[in-house]
């Protein structure tokens, strides 16, 4: 059997002032077509399928027609929710989608959601982890003790009985990270791990029982560990950090158990995200000037100031998305503000906007305390400075 794993669409995602949703439907359409070559049976879709919890008009048009694309090739979907993804909204209509053979679980009630496959080895039992916190799997389970993200993803597959001799995929978005080894992050996710360390961390051993883990949440398409437990990454570049990353989706053959391989295929967006730095007058010489259409970030060396360099840049590249400096003068102001910064926020401070950065809605009280008791442990003192 082959299986298709997509994550992080981001679906009405924006690029600054432009409206990725044209470069969005090119690039699920090439994926489309690349399940239709490989003979895929099944896409895996581990949420973030939107990039806002009440997605616009245009994005569940897009949705909508990706599904309606996959079911029309007897292409079977499974999808859970991410922290991007409203739970209610994805979940509407998911018992008449099955008839479709598109099976969502974007609310953890209690029961993990499975699936059983057959093919020629078997049967394949897929299970569908949305993302939930703590405090959800804590109502269903009072007698267990569930503090951390760690604890509440252990109780919920112990609770699932997973049967090892069995072939098991699992689709789940969570921040796995292996033993000591950490995902490679990008844009916000990168920032404020650097600034408050990582936190509500799952490690992979978790997953220990499933043949392939198809993960969702992290940019970067990456293994944490072994092979079979994969981030397919996003399927295009949503921030500046990722102008030199290649994407890419992975598509598992399931053969029989313990024999898993995993084949990387590129994807080519419809316009490229790229960094141009230098000179203003050196980075506008016709021989430097190619794909205009790409959406470009510029950072210029020159010393003074260009007055309406924006303007000037957007005349051969009308998708710069943003222009910056680097020279003596910034770089010298980075380094007093980045020590202010840190200096005048505290423990608690820095934990909230990174929770917010990551899951777009603010920590409750009851999360925040679990934090403090942590940081307790770990020596770290909740004080400005």
């Amino acid at each position: 059997m082959k299986l298709l794993h997509l994550g992080d669409l981001h679906i009405g995602k924006r690029l600054g002032e432009f409206d990725l949703i044209e470069d969005q439907k090119y690039i699920l359409n090439q994926v489309i077509e690349l399940a239709k070559a490989e003979s895929v049976d099944a896409v895996m879709l581990a949420g973030d399928i939107y990039d806002k919890s009440i997605p616009s008009e245009n994005a569940v048009s897009l949705f909508d027609y990706f599904l309606r694309k996959l079911s029309g090739e007897k292409i079977q979907t499974f999808v859970i929710s991410g922290n991007h993804d409203s739970d209610e909204r994805l979940q509407f209509g998911s018992s008449l989608f099955e008839k479709n053979g598109v099976f969502i679980s974007a609310k953890y009630e209690g029961i993990l959601y499975k699936k059983e496959l057959q093919d020629a080895y078997g049967k394949i039992n897929v299970y569908l982890l949305p993302f939930m916190k703590a405090s959800v799997v804590r109502k269903y389970f009072p007698d267990e003790e569930i503090v951390t993200y760690d604890d509440a993803v252990r109780v919920v597959l112990r609770q699932a009985r997973i049967n090892e001799k069995e072939r098991n995929v699992i689709v789940a978005h969570q921040f796995v990270a292996g033993r000591g080894i950490q995902p490679i992050l990008a844009g916000s996710e990168g920032m404020a791990v650097q600034s408050v360390g990582l936190v509500e961390q799952i490690g992979m051993d978790v997953f220990d029982l499933f043949d392939y883990v198809a993960l969702g949440h992290i940019h970067s398409p990456q293994k944490i560990g072994r092979e079979e437990v994969r981030y397919a990454g996003s399927m295009l570049k949503y921030s500046f950090s990722e102008v030199h990353s290649d994407k890419s989706v992975p598509i598992v053959t399931m053969k029989e158990k313990g024999n898993v391989i995993v084949e990387q295929h590129p994807l080519k967006p419809l316009r490229d995200l790229r960094h141009l730095k230098g000179k203003l007058e050196v980075l506008l010489k016709k021989e430097n000037i190619s794909d205009q259409d790409d959406y470009i970030y510029v950072t210029l060396t020159d010393e003074d100031p260009i007055n309406d360099a924006m303007g000037i840049i957007k005349q051969y590249y009308p998708r710069t998305v943003k222009l910056d400096y680097d020279n003596s003068h910034t770089r010298e102001t980075m380094e007093m503000d980045g020590v202010k910064l840190i200096e005048n926020k505290s423990f608690s401070d820095l934990i909230r906007e990174f929770y917010e950065m990551m899951y777009g809605c603010q920590m409750s009280e009851e999360e925040m305390k679990v934090m403090r008791e942590v940081a307790g442990e770990a020596g770290v003192a909740d004080e400005t400075g």
